[in-house]
């Protein structure tokens, strides 16, 4: 090793400030989870530091790496790399910021590198965000991945995907929600072909997917894939609401391009629906929008264009062993022949798929559909058209409500302030119609006959599915509301009481501004002012959402609960809530209620008691 030549770069580095400069704390991922705390790197990989204090002291790893990087040559296998190699990015911007003589430090070769870039070819980059899905814990809030776009491919499904995710196959969203929260998972990047990540999600979880391709240049590309080879076998620790997917894809974008800073616009949370609007947002970053539909939207849009009796004759060519010999089908005009075997075809390929249908049935049907079809002289229709709404023209996902009431005849005033990210009133530009996903929202209240400010309700998660059934599409709508709210108990009483609801049932929507459900559901109550600490129950809800014009909507609905182990009492609730939309951040909203307890005796001899109040509130909603 030159021991001269590293002391001269040391300190050329150390009079250019280098270690403090943003490209090299943006490759140690120096960033504070709040801006009061002092900066530190949020990689939890040991090994991604050479200095013992590399994640909390840019100076010390800058001359760290300096050091490893006159490493002696050694030859390359798949758990060892030089220094140079494993710390490509670093090696490169150094080597541009210090102009190191290759005579002194030679540069040493990395294979296994060379033909990684090779494979991907890459042309340029793209970023891909996946629509919201429920019933997968990790993206009930959308998600986001890069894709690198090849320089030769005809296809952008030939692309590789680069992702960043929880490692853990939890389907809890309760249990992931409450791990992700608190870091209680490992995030890694991974690296996919993008073809299996549209099937994953256009096909199996039936999500539609935007792509940004974005003007990241060759230089600019060449910077991310380094830095993205860098991060291979690092550790993050995953947080559900700000070390997620979208903000470390947001580091590896500023890695591109110095002087974007994207990390620095989230400096508490990170939703993937707020980041697609942050790059739109920035001049120049985004070439051109995609859409890719999936499988059941495609096969909405198709039945769409049927008559029912139509849609019902593909139900039934849908079917294994079905025959194609069919009257009805042989009595249509060419073009409707033509629809129907088309939307037979993709409403069983979506059973397959699913698991509903074996592969060995399915597959006969399918290729006598495809035969069939091939015969109808008919053009393919084109597919479902692009939505004029995208991700990201829809409302800031966190939000505070300024507003005033009355409560069982006595005023108050209340805050309210929600981490994320949506409800069923909220304008649904942008998200996923007939779903509500709301984590860490609290109220704070202060009525009139008290003169204090207390916490009337605090959400963990609050998670609402009213995805609507049709005769092809049969979803199962469900709730899940988990946190703590102050309730009427007896004699006046109302505690703060925990609190866990479950619900599941069936959604229809009559019309495109209309959805009405009903549900069964299970509630359990916990507070030691209760009888036996607890109260157990079941009942039913049932509800309709309205869109009376493009700016108003109004729910309506009813809820009966008989709680019958703990404290012993019926819950009847009614309540007619409305939005007014005044811009895409700022809305105006009117809840109106009603509520009656009926308490059945008890331990306590307190008796029978009924307790009936009403409640009035009109809140302006603010989202950022």
């Amino acid at each position: 090793m030159d021991a001269g030549y590293l002391a001269e770069l040391i300190a050329a580095a150390e009079q250019r400030s280098l270690h403090d400069r943003e490209e090299w704390r943006t490759l140690l991922h120096y960033q504070p989870r709040l801006r009061l705390l002092a900066r530190r790197s949020l990689a939890d990989s040991p090994d991604f530091f050479f200095s013992p204090q590399g994640a909390t002291d840019s100076r010390s790893e800058l001359a760290a790496t300096l050091t490893a990087f006159f490493s002696q040559a050694i030859e390359e296998t798949d758990q060892r790399q030089h220094p140079q190699c494993r710390f490509i990015a670093r090696y490169h911007w150094l080597k541009k910021e210090l102009n190191f003589d290759p005579a002194r430090l030679p540069p040493q070769p990395c294979p296994r590198f060379e033909a990684w870039h090779r494979a991907l070819d890459p042309r340029g980059v793209t970023l891909v965000f996946p629509a919201a899905y429920l019933n997968n814990p990790a993206s009930m809030y959308g998600h986001t991945l890069l894709r690198v776009d090849q320089r030769g491919g005809n296809s952008q499904l030939l692309g590789h995907a680069i992702n960043y995710a929880a490692d853990t196959n939890e389907t809890s969203g309760l249990v992931f929600a409450v791990r992700g929260l608190t870091g209680g998972y490992a995030g890694n990047f991974s690296i996919s072909p993008y073809y299996a990540k549209v099937g994953e999600y256009n096909d199996l979880e039936n999500r539609d997917i935007w792509e940004y391709e974005l003007t990241l240049d060759a230089e600019e590309t060449d910077r991310l894939l380094m830095h993205a080879w860098e991060l291979g076998s690092v550790r993050f620790d995953y947080y559900f609401l700000d070390e997620n997917c979208s903000y470390h894809l947001l580091a590896l974008l500023d890695t591109a391009r110095p002087g974007l800073r994207l990390t620095d616009r989230f400096p508490l949370w990170v939703i993937p629906g707020d980041t697609v609007q942050a790059i739109v947002a920035q001049p120049g970053l985004v070439r051109q929008v995609s859409y890719r539909a999936a499988r059941s939207t495609q096969i909405q849009h198709r039945a769409s264009l049927l008559t029912p009796a139509q849609v019902q004759l593909a139900k039934y060519l849908a079917l294994p062993g079905a025959s194609l010999d069919e009257p009805r089908l042989a009595s249509l005009v060419a073009s409707e022949q033509a629809q129907v075997l088309d939307l037979a075809f993709e409403y069983l390929e979506y059973r397959r798929l699913r698991g509903d249908v074996p592969n060995a049935e399915a597959g006969p049907q399918l290729h006598r559909l495809l035969v069939a079809r091939s015969k109808v002289d008919a053009p393919d229709l084109p597919a479902a058209p692009v939505p004029t709404l995208r991700p990201e023209h829809g409302h800031g996902s966190s939000r505070i409500s300024l507003g005033a009431g009355q409560d069982d005849g006595k005023g108050y005033q209340s805050v309210r302030l929600r981490a994320a990210y949506h409800d069923l009133l909220d304008p649904e530009a942008g998200y996923l119609p007939g779903a509500q996903i709301e984590f860490m929202k609290l109220e704070l209240r202060r009525d009139d006959a008290r003169q204090e400010l207390r916490l009337e309700q605090l959400t963990f998660a609050s998670i609402v599915s009213l995805a609507p059934r049709d005769d092809l599409l049969k979803p199962m709508s469900w709730r899940l509301d988990a946190g703590a709210r102050r309730m009427d108990l007896r004699d006046g009483e109302r505690p703060l009481l925990g609190h866990l609801d479950l619900g599941a049932g069936v959604t229809v929507q009559p019309s495109a501004a209309v959805r009405g459900y009903l549900m069964g559901e299970g509630s359990l109550l916990a507070s030691g002012a209760l009888e036996q600490d607890h109260a157990l129950g079941a009942g039913a809800s049932a509800g309709l959402l309205a869109d009376l014009t493009p700016r108003w909507r109004i729910q309506a609905q009813g809820r009966g609960l008989r709680y019958f182990s703990g404290e012993r009492h019926d819950r009847v609730e009614l309540s007619l809530d409305q939005r007014y939309t005044l811009s895409r951040d700022l809305a105006l909203r009117l809840e109106t209620s009603w509520r009656e307890n009926r308490y059945l005796g008890g331990t306590s001899n307190r008796g029978d008691q009924t307790q009936d109040a009403g409640a009035v509130g009109l809140y302006l909603d603010i989202h950022f």
